[in-house]
């Protein structure tokens, strides 16, 4: 399989170019591609009552969780007792997506891949058992792996050391931004040298001291409904809803994935970030343009013009100034005709970084389906929303998508994807 070399990129040789061989999806969409891509393409709902604690006496209850999900299935005994839901979700995703790739449990050369995950809340579920056990036990002890489990790296401390990944590696923190910066920061180690690595996000926020963090912003909704509870751009819309899970990737050198005659799903061709510098408050928005900045570097750096993008994948915070400040980047990017907007968040639930990697996903299976899929919303557009939301699946025309992502206190993320050639339609499709 070939990519055509983005317009206006250095000829072929001169830099490593980084394409996506596996994708593996542990999400409330489901556990898998082919689960992720029904759920979204069926604009199937999977947020509901919050069941991994108790959360009566909270504003919020509605939560996005991933059903079915048997940690054990993925974890060995020893594994689960260090680590954290969030972890498990990691160890699962990753295996599911090196099996995507045809790719090897352990590294055959280990200091040739690597592994590069978001984080922003860490094992909190863990850390607070132990330390309820702490303050609230007789014992007055916490277990060996408190230190450990909790902390923002742990996900990728394990996965280097259970599949043998001893290239540069390391974790990113910018909440939601973060997923799309793993994905950038996994091509700049492409081209410096490392064959394969391990990007992406998962996240498990569902937890009482994390639910009540999150409270605190005053960004949640308070709708026990779940289908009314996230309603990004709509009328409606009134926080949004929090979600575990996200989507890991395989990203490899091109010329090494070629050689082993793999599928490729895409490139990575184009990525920037940018910050507000400004404190997430009761009253902010995000700065539309410093967001529309990221989005223009990012378009720019991957020699991609706004008229090529067939799909973005927004943020949809579903908080309605943040709304309109989003729209607001868009129209400054791409002017009084953007291209479709679609997205699946209200299906799901917001996980911070796995989220945005979750829309890294959504968009490269698109390319491979050959499909784009319809947006899940809004039902009517707020004010200041009214953009291109895609109503109905529509095939893309030049194989290009801008998936882009704001973390609180400011970050800004925008990654520009091209797709391969997609998978063959059969006579039913």
């Amino acid at each position: 399989m070939t990519l055509p070399a983005p317009a206006g990129n250095p000829a072929p040789g001169e830099r490593a170019r980084a394409v996506v061989t596996g994708i593996g999806v542990v999400a409330p969409s489901g556990i898998g591609v082919d689960a992720h891509w029904r759920t979204v393409t069926g604009g199937i709902r999977r947020t509901g009552p919050i069941t991994l604690f108790d959360p009566t006496g909270y504003p919020t209850r509605v939560g996005g969780e991933v059903r079915g999900f048997h940690p054990a299935a993925y974890v060995d005994t020893r594994q689960l007792v260090q680590t954290d839901r969030w972890t498990q979700l990691g160890f699962a995703a990753t295996a599911l997506a090196l099996a995507d790739a045809g790719l090897p449990a352990r590294a055959p050369d280990p200091y040739a891949w690597a592994v590069t995950l978001a984080s922003s809340s860490g094992g909190n579920l863990f850390g607070q058992r132990e330390l309820q056990r702490l303050w609230g036990g007789p014992s007055r002890t916490v277990g060996a792996y408190q230190s450990i489990a909790w902390f923002y790296a742990a996900s990728v401390g394990q996965l280097s050391i259970h599949h043998q990944f001893k290239g540069p590696s390391g974790v990113l923190v910018a909440e939601a931004a973060g997923g799309l910066d793993s994905l950038a920061h996994a091509v700049r180690t492409i081209r410096r040298g490392t064959s394969v690595v391990i990007a992406g996000a998962t996240e498990c926020p569902l937890s009482p001291y994390a639910l009540a963090c999150q409270l605190r912003s005053g960004l949640l909704s308070a709708v026990d409904e779940p289908a009314a509870a996230y309603r990004p751009f709509d009328r409606a819309a009134g926080g949004y809803v929090p979600a575990e899970g996200g989507a890991v990737f395989v990203v490899e050198e091109r010329e090494h994935a070629l050689a082993r005659g793999a599928r490729v799903y895409g490139e990575v061709t184009g990525w920037a970030a940018t910050h507000d510098a400004v404190h997430t408050g009761p009253d902010t928005a995000g700065d539309p343009a410093t967001y529309a900045r990221a989005m223009r570097l990012a378009l720019a750096r991957s020699g991609s013009t706004p008229d090529e993008v067939d799909l973005v994948v927004p943020d949809a915070l579903g908080v309605p100034r943040y709304d309109r400040s989003e729209a607001t980047a868009l129209r400054t990017v791409f002017g009084d005709r953007p291209p479709p907007v679609s997205t699946h968040k209200s299906l799901t639930g917001r996980a911070h970084q796995g989220g945005s990697a979750l829309d890294v996903a959504t968009a490269l299976l698109a390319f491979h389906h050959d499909t784009l899929p319809a947006s899940a919303g809004p039902v009517e557009p707020a004010p200041g929303c009214e953009l291109d939301f895609l109503r109905a699946p529509r095939r893309p025309e030049h194989g290009v998508a801008l998936v882009c992502a704001r973390g609180f206190d400011g970050f800004n993320s925008a990654l520009v994807l091209r797709g391969a050639a997609p998978t063959p339609r059969s006579a039913t499709d």
